[in-house]
């Protein structure tokens, strides 16, 4: 066998009279090269030996000296050793020879020289009577054998990591492929919803196409309005279809429409219509913002980024929202406008209508504030000028406004003037004029001209209180006095109890 060649021999330089010259004596025996299955074995007669002498040592200094108390070694050296073999702990044994004590695997929880589970051998104790002991009293009933070499992880550490990179490329192949299963699966089962609405729809709805759009923002726009449930759907369509060219304007479609049949409608010159902006008085901004985004085909992000750059419009130092300066009236959609020059006409409408009115320029924002407050307090037409006079009448005594469209606004709410007890207790709110004493800090609505001309022109009277007392006619009682005012009160809650639907 190769292990029992002598290698230094073989590969020295000369022949063997050369070498007995160079060293006639040779060197000792115990230094002589070895084989390698020689080294293996003698270093494994060293081990045993030196085990040996531990467990002697040790069991020396386990016993009582003179004083009773037992001995520790002073240093490793004087440790006993082991007279022979059958001496040395298990345990030892164990690494010696490459085997479990038979204990040791009975015990079912420690693994043998091979990494396999103890436990596929019995159940405790099998291997001594029952007994279930585990460590020390055990003895090897195998002759020693030679160590085992160390055993190199490097290659398991590499399956390992080869292992991972492999069930990571797993996961994220099925996170790939998972929603494209589904949707096949869908598919052929039935359970899959379209991507497209059926049919030609049903209802109204105007949608703008602008100067300088292209098909992507065409099929934006149809979603947007909910004419086609995709804009995908709809622009693949137009990829189709190189013929199709899109002339700005605003059409009449139906919402919920295929995307064949809002291609056809686009492409019909009937449904071309002259859309407009409609803003009634007492409109809020954020009401008049939705608009321009569904009838001028332009996105929430550009009108509301319009919206906010308040100083580009010309507008008093203080002034900071666009709230009460877009006059209420009907603009016609300008394919070619951005939302700022929506916003622009709107504010220069205004400004055309106050100096009309009479308005000075130092006082617009004031009549501003006070109008608003009016076009949405006032009913019938008849009573601009008086509602006007009761809030006037309160300002001038210091007396609190007490409106309830002003508490609304400030909780968000902009479409009713009722409010709740809670609501009108909150100091938090800047609009409440049931804390805050004088207007509120900025207008509540966008006024026309009846509400503008009644704060210009108000009625004359003491009146301090108000009060609708018919709903469907807007029959409004004026008082003086809190008593009258409380007699006004009961009339409108008798009425309500009248017509339980108002409430």
């Amino acid at each position: 066998m190769a292990d029992d060649l002598d290698w230094n021999a073989i590969i020295a330089p000369g022949n063997d009279a050369e070498r007995r010259r160079r060293d006639p004596d040779g060197p000792p025996a115990d230094q002589r090269p070895q084989s390698r299955r020689a080294a293996r074995a003698a270093e494994a007669a060293a081990a045993e030996e030196a085990a040996a002498r531990a467990t002697a040592e040790r069991a020396t200094a386990a016993e009582p000296t003179a004083t009773g108390r037992r001995e520790r070694p002073s240093s490793p050296a004087d440790a006993p050793v082991a007279a022979d073999h059958d001496e040395l702990h298990p345990e030892v044994q164990a690494l010696l020879t490459g085997e479990i004590p038979r204990d040791a695997a009975a015990g079912g929880g420690v693994r043998d020289g091979d990494g396999s589970d103890g436990a596929g051998h019995g159940g405790g104790g099998a291997g001594d009577g029952g007994r279930g002991r585990r460590g020390g009293g055990g003895r090897s009933s195998r002759p020693p054998r030679e160590p085992r070499p160390r055993r190199r992880r490097g290659p398991l550490v590499a399956g390992i990591v080869i292992v991972a990179l492999v069930l990571a490329a797993g996961v994220g192949a099925y996170a790939f492929a998972a929603p494209k299963i589904q949707q096949l699966a869908g598919a052929f089962g039935g359970s899959q919803e379209p991507d497209d609405y059926p049919g030609s729809g049903s209802g109204k709805v105007t949608i703008t196409i602008k100067q300088g759009d292209i098909g992507e923002d065409v099929a934006k726009t149809l979603q947007r309005s909910g004419v086609v449930k995709s804009s995908q759907v709809f622009y693949k369509l137009l990829l189709t279809s190189p013929d199709v060219q899109f002339q700005p304007g605003s059409y009449a479609l139906k919402k919920e429409m295929s995307s064949k049949a809002a291609l056809a409608a686009l492409k019909d010159r009937d449904n071309r219509v002259q859309a407009s902006i409609v803003i009634p008085e007492g409109t809020a901004l954020k009401d008049i913002e939705a608009g321009m985004v569904s009838k001028a085909g332009l996105s929430e992000a550009e009108v509301s980024a319009a919206a906010k750059d308040v100083g580009a419009y010309g507008l008093p130092a203080n002034v900071t929202t666009l709230e009460g300066w877009l006059f209420p009236a009907t603009y016609p959609i300008n394919p070619g406008w951005t939302a700022k020059q929506y916003f622009q006409s709107m504010v220069d409408t205004m400004k055309e209508r106050l100096a009309a009115a009479g308005v000075a320029e130092a006082d617009q924002e004031r009549v501003v504030v006070f109008a608003s407050l009016v076009q949405k307090e006032a009913g019938l037409a008849a009573d601009y000028p008086k509602v006007a006079r009761v809030f006037q009448n309160r300002l001038d005594i210091d007396m609190p406004l007490q409106s309830d469209a002003t508490v609304a606004y400030g909780t968000g709410n902009t479409h009713t003037v009722t409010t709740t007890d809670a609501e009108r207790a909150d100091a938090g709110n800047e609009y409440n004029t049931y804390v805050h004493k004088g207007l509120p800090p900025a207008p509540i609505s966008n006024p026309g001209d009846v509400a503008i001309k009644a704060v210009t022109q108000e009625a004359t009277g003491k009146w301090l209180y108000f009060v609708t007392v018919n709903l469907e006619t807007g029959e409004t009682v004026f008082s003086d006095t809190y008593a009258q005012h409380q007699v006004a009160v009961a009339q409108f809650q008798a009425w309500l109890r009248a017509h339980p639907d108002y409430q």
